[in-house]
């Protein structure tokens, strides 16, 4: 595979805009950690909302120009959208918005966060199966729940221009790479057993094709990972990077890592032994992870491990 050209980059800030989980009170700020602390007229009014979703706002600088791309929208329709609000950040810098996939959790506060944006023809960056439906996960025949739709007709009406690509894909004059469909590699990372799809009137397993990350290349330090949810698996999602960009050494793994409940608790302890051994200076599992994977991250690699909230801005220079 030809290598994906990708800029190298001064600073990178991730505005976490909608994350599972908060805590007001952590107290933990350092040089690069800066908890949400929502404050009017000298008090706090307003509490930072967790929710099962995910969404982040990522700056990258160079040579003093910075570029803004709006990662994932959140799971409600407002949730994110009133983050954005409280924490003051503005979504008019946005250039650019990235989909990790097409599941509601990431996708239902498009339309508020595309108003905030407030602008038309903004580039929207997505893997064409998204839009695939009907997609369900399946309990047992007798039982299954449905993801919302994610249609081509609804990114119009936001009013964002639709760039459909499987393969990686260079954004905002090449400081974010957007991953593309990621390969299956590991023998450990088989995938969620519970989602399906109906594909030419028969169902089969929808192995979320779409799942992709974005990343970028901070100087002399390495990559930075961001994921949705890593559905192909987040070390499958870091060898893919390396292969794409040609570069191996790893910043920051940063996302939802897929690892929450009975199906993939199994794996929790490979996954924790793999990304030791890629040796990141950062490890920041959020969203789906889950709070095992959470706990034994942070147990097998405390000095690499930071708890991410809902709120909380992370500025690597």
């Amino acid at each position: 595979m030809a290598e994906a050209a990708l800029k190298v980059v001064e600073k990178v800030e991730i505005l976490t805009l909608q994350d599972n989980y908060i805590e007001m009170t952590a107290m933990d700020n350092n040089a690069v950690v800066t908890r949400a602390m929502p404050l009017k007229d000298g008090e706090i009014k307003a509490s930072i909302l967790a929710e099962h979703g995910f969404s982040a706002l990522v700056k990258t600088t160079v040579e003093g120009k910075t570029h803004t791309l709006l990662f994932d929208f959140g799971f409600s329709e407002n949730g994110a959208a009133q983050n954005v609000k409280t924490l003051g950040a503005d979504l008019k810098e946005v250039e650019a918005v990235a989909l990790s996939h097409g599941h509601s959790d990431h996708t239902g506060g498009m339309s508020k966060m595309a108003e905030l944006i407030g602008r038309t023809n903004v580039p929207f960056f997505v893997h064409p199966a998204a839009f695939q439906s009907p997609r369900y996960l399946k309990f047992s025949e007798d039982f299954k729940i449905n993801f919302p739709k994610l249609t081509r007709d609804m990114i119009q009406q936001a009013g964002l221009s639709l760039i459909e690509t499987e393969k990686p894909c260079p954004m905002l004059d090449g400081t974010i790479l957007f991953l593309g469909e990621i390969p299956h590699a590991t023998d450990f990372e088989k995938g969620w057993p519970l989602p399906h799809c109906q594909k030419d009137g028969k169902e089969i397993w929808d192995s979320i094709e779409d799942d992709t990350s974005v990343v970028m290349n901070l100087k002399d330090k390495g990559l930075i990972i961001l994921s949705g949810c890593a559905h192909a698996g987040i070390i499958n999602t870091v060898k893919y990077a390396i292969e794409v960009t040609g570069i191996d050494k790893i910043h920051v793994v940063m996302g939802g890592f897929h690892l929450s409940g009975p199906l993939f608790e199994p794996i929790i302890d490979r996954t924790t032994e793999e990304l030791q051994n890629l040796n990141p200076a950062y490890v920041i599992p959020t969203h789906c992870a889950g709070r095992k994977a959470i706990m034994e991250m942070e147990k097998k690699m405390p000095q690499q491990f930071i708890l991410n909230m809902a709120g909380t801005k992370l500025t690597f220079a």
